[in-house]
């Protein structure tokens, strides 16, 4: 699901259920670690015994969430402050809807005032366990509870009722990391251009390789003939009309495609979830085939597998790739930065200018001008068009929210200047990643080839193409 960088108002949050352990019973317990289902919109968190620190509190609250590499010695730390933002916009992005909190009565006045605005910033629905053996406890507790805006709790007591309050178990919960994706290799493929492609591949492959093949054409095929039938600025007036060859028709001049952002991002949608070069050259050769058909050619470099960029030196965000990234990353800043250079497979000079005003309203597009920053005064010229895949959002939308949160923030600071300003910050963010990043294990100089791809309207007289699906069912035979 896709989440918003602006994210709506919290609703006013429930009354705080308060659950009265006397007998400190393993029971309840045991009962609230088994009701946890952080996909499901419920953690219970153990505060770390022995401290009153409010940060770690916070990285408890982390933890029970699934972000836990601070753990590891050698992790980047986080202030209180910014352990308790990321809190906050961990919650907000990834759809928590209640916590379970042990040990409550531990609790010191400033902690519970973290937990307060925390529940007041996102409206989270927040269940306190406390162990209070005699009245007078209970007591101290609830005075604990109004200083710190917690008034007013609602109150359970008794095992039979504290574990019908807090609810079955959670069937099905995962406690291992997703499973890496299995893709089947594309052989080395023939660089015949887009009207040659397919027989080329008919030609030289075997019947499983030229079939795989031909899926990913087929894609490049249709994900253009969508695109161009919903592209405002394209109609059919725009190309010429098709006439028979011995028709007299005069010379024409090409027209250049004149919105080159939308087609840069096109291209990029297209290849973000290419697992390999060579499905990235199926899926290009595959649009270029239809741009070919509606008189439209599609230039993109001849090296296109030697370039950068999507589907070149990119990563497919998969489930187990986002589980690593927000494990191992519990800072929405970083965690961010990482997926970017997993999606976009750029260089890290260009994603070092990345705006908060970069991403647009739903985390679904990244788009960096570069002239402007670097020659000040100079007009914008097109930006460097990324998609955001859909498991990248909301780790751009927390990201976003972190970045507004924090003190003396603007729309046009840098939003990951934090990661990427000096080389051991960054060569920190890869080590905590834990994942091989293309971009950065084989960095590419040149501009990334979506941006170097050029369209025109090729304004000649053509004969009649035969229907897609009738070229593609020969293709196959």
């Amino acid at each position: 699901m896709t989440a918003p960088t602006h994210l709506a108002a919290p609703p006013m949050p429930p009354p705080v259920t308060l659950l009265l352990d006397a007998g400190d019973d393993r029971t309840i317990h045991h009962a609230a670690h088994q009701r946890a289902d952080p996909q499901g919109g419920c953690i219970t968190a153990d505060p770390t015994p022995h401290t009153n620190s409010l940060a770690y509190l916070a990285l408890d609250l982390l933890r029970a969430m699934g972000r836990d590499s601070f753990t590891c010695p050698d992790a980047e730390r986080m202030s209180t402050d910014a352990a308790w933002r990321a809190v906050t916009c961990w919650t907000l992005t990834t759809g928590l809807k209640q916590a379970i909190v042990l040990r409550a009565h531990r609790l010191t006045p400033e902690r519970l005032a973290r937990l307060a605005t925390w529940r007041a910033d996102t409206g989270i629905r927040l269940t306190l366990v406390a162990h209070t053996p005699t009245e007078a406890t209970e007591y101290r507790l609830r005075a604990r509870l109004a200083a710190a805006g917690l008034a007013d709790p609602h109150p359970v007591s008794g095992t039979p009722a504290i574990l019908d309050a807090i609810g079955p178990s959670t069937p099905g919960r995962r406690h291992r990391p997703p499973p890496s994706d299995h893709v089947h290799p594309l052989p080395d493929l023939p660089d015949g251009d887009a009207a040659s492609f397919l027989q080329e591949c008919r030609r030289h492959l075997d019947k499983d390789d030229f079939a795989r093949t031909d899926s990913q054409y087929r894609a490049g095929h249709a994900a253009a003939r969508t695109w161009l039938a919903r592209h405002p600025s394209f109609t059919p007036v725009a190309t010429a009309t098709v006439r028979s060859p011995d028709e007299d028709t005069g010379p024409h001049e090409p027209t250049d495609w004149k919105d080159m952002e939308s087609l840069r991002l096109f291209l990029a949608r297209l290849t973000v979830s290419s697992p390999s070069p060579g499905h990235t050259l199926a899926r290009v050769r595959g649009a270029q085939a239809h741009f070919l058909g509606r008189q439209l050619h599609l230039d993109v470099p001849d090296d296109l597998v030697a370039r950068g960029g999507p589907g070149i030196t990119t990563v497919p965000i998969t489930p187990h790739v986002a589980h690593t990234l927000t494990t191992n990353l519990p800072n929405p800043l970083r965690a961010a930065a990482a997926a970017a250079l997993l999606f976009t497979g750029t260089d890290q000079s260009l994603l070092f200018m990345t705006q908060i005003t970069s991403v647009d309203e739903h985390a679904a597009r990244l788009a960096i001008d570069r002239d402007s920053r670097i020659y000040i005064g100079m007009p914008p010229g097109p930006r460097h068009m990324y998609a955001i895949p859909a498991r990248a959002r909301p780790l751009l939308a927390a990201a976003l929210a972190f970045r507004r949160r924090t003190p003396r923030t603007a729309d046009h600071f840098g939003l990951f200047a934090g990661c990427f300003g000096t080389s051991i910050r960054f060569d920190r963010l890869i080590r905590d990643a834990g994942l091989d990043i293309p971009a950065v294990t084989h960095p590419h100089p040149t501009e990334d080839w979506h941006t170097a791809a050029r369209c025109r309207h090729v304004n000649v007289p053509v004969p009649a193409a035969p229907a897609a699906s009738a070229f593609l069912a020969r293709a196959r035979l």
